[in-house]
């Protein structure tokens, strides 16, 4: 059993402890015999891992998977059930069931995106698999790097363009990867694999994960050939490690990459070394057997009208705004909350718009603040229309309204003004 009070490099501190002991970590960081990792099946059917997945699932929540099965009915013979899946594992009798799809809608588009939704019992035995193997390929990803990893998150990833932006390097290649995830080839990911990796029954629950298909309906099943399931637990790392060749190279090469998932810019000096950088990325990216997006790739002066997004901002002359369906979504958000004939409390409603404003202001807090006076303004107004239908009156809060429910008047009634929260902010630094 591993020790809980493992002494361990901070790096590493976020390993699952039933699996990374200290003296793993330290066979992780002086290297293994032969250089690839071949006995870890045992690490993963162990049921103190399991135990440890099944704990993260059920924190995670989320629906059931095709066969119907909740957390709340897992939960029930989780014992019995762990005990089982850890034989299955063993033995390899383990079968992962179709993904359930669902189709939702893609943020600024009539599109539909997929959400594949795994069985529990798949999403434990997925995380177990992912606790197992991930520190071992987080070793060797690059800075540049920051989806879907221990410790970093999409303010790494902004904060690191912003950098390089304040240095000077303006000229940024708009990476757009068509269908990354759909598109993934199964043989290439597993060669990036295999060069970590030799623990044969490890490699086919890793292949059994990637083929198992997905279900639309109870009668709709297809496989899949290619790409890594949406909504799979151990799909984010897989991709990484597919992409992981590409990171390296440009890497080598000098340029200077943020990428967070399929989300990618290259910042550069000169337009000359933007443009080497954009054909060099479209080499290695067919390379991997993907395509660059004809139309969303691009090369763009940052200091120039147009700019580029990213990671949900627009940065553009020298400015760094929310992108233009962040601002959308937003607003949807705000206006499904605040029609004329809502029926709550305005203190109800300003409670309920508060939770979204406090979250929105948190991620886009480094904004132009122009952007907040503006977005108060607007809510004021949805807020001020329903008042007025409360006293018979027709049309959108305008004119008078606005003494008879001044903006201190919201205030009183609790309302978070973003426009405030950035002053705070500003003179907090």
């Amino acid at each position: 059993m591993a020790k809980r009070g493992r002494e361990v490099d901070a790096r590493w501190a976020w390993t699952e402890p039933s699996v990374w002991t200290e003296r793993m970590l330290d066979a992780l960081e002086m290297g293994v015999k032969g250089g690839k990792w071949y006995s870890l099946i045992d690490k993963v059917y162990a049921e103190e891992t399991l135990n440890a997945a099944w704990k993260r699932v059920k924190r995670n929540g989320g629906s059931a998977g095709v066969d119907r099965e909740t957390i709340k009915d897992f939960a029930r013979r989780a014992g019995v059930r762990l005990t089982r899946l850890s034989q299955q594992i063993q033995d390899e009798t383990y079968e992962p069931k179709p993904i359930r799809r669902r189709w939702i809608p893609k943020l600024g588009s009539t599109e539909l995106r997929p959400l594949g939704i795994p069985t529990v019992t798949d999403r434990i035995a997925e995380t177990a698999l992912r606790l197992t193997i991930e520190p071992i390929f987080e070793k060797k990803f690059m800075e540049c790097s920051y989806g879907f990893r221990p410790k970093r998150s999409t303010k790494d990833a902004l904060r690191r363009v912003q950098e390089h932006l304040e240095a000077g390097r303006n000229w940024v290649v708009d990476i757009d990867i068509q269908k990354y995830f759909d598109t993934i080839n199964h043989e290439l990911l597993m060669e990036e694999v295999k060069k970590e990796l030799s623990d044969g029954r490890v490699l086919r629950m890793i292949e059994k994960s990637l083929s198992r298909g997905v279900m639309e309906t109870t009668k709709s099943y297809a496989a899949l050939e290619e790409g890594t399931p949406q909504g799979s637990v151990i799909s984010p790392l897989l991709a990484n490690i597919f992409l992981h060749p590409v990171d390296e190279a440009m890497t080598k090469e000098g340029y200077q990459v943020v990428r967070y998932a399929d989300d990618c810019v290259v910042m550069c000096w000169t337009q000359e070394e933007a443009e080497r950088a954009m054909r060099r990325m479209q080499e290695l990216i067919e390379e991997r057997g993907l395509r660059l997006h004809p139309e969303k790739t691009k090369l763009v002066d940052a200091r120039a009208p147009g700019g580029f997004d990213f990671l949900g901002y627009h940065f553009e002359l020298g400015r760094r705004t929310p992108r233009k369906k962040s601002l959308r979504k937003l607003k949807d958000t705000v206006r499904e909350r605040t029609r004329r004939g809502n029926g709550y409390s305005l203190e109800k409603i300003i409670e309920t718009i508060n939770l979204i404003l406090r979250g929105w202001f948190a991620y886009f807090k480094h904004s132009a603040p122009r952007i907040f006076k503006w977005l108060d303004g607007w809510i004021r107004g949805r807020l001020r229309s329903i008042l007025r239908r409360r006293l018979k009156l027709r049309g959108r809060g305008r004119g008078r309204d606005h003494q008879r429910w001044p903006n201190a008047y919201f205030r009183r009634m609790g309302l978070y003004f973003m426009a405030e929260a950035h002053q705070l902010l500003i003179r907090s630094r």
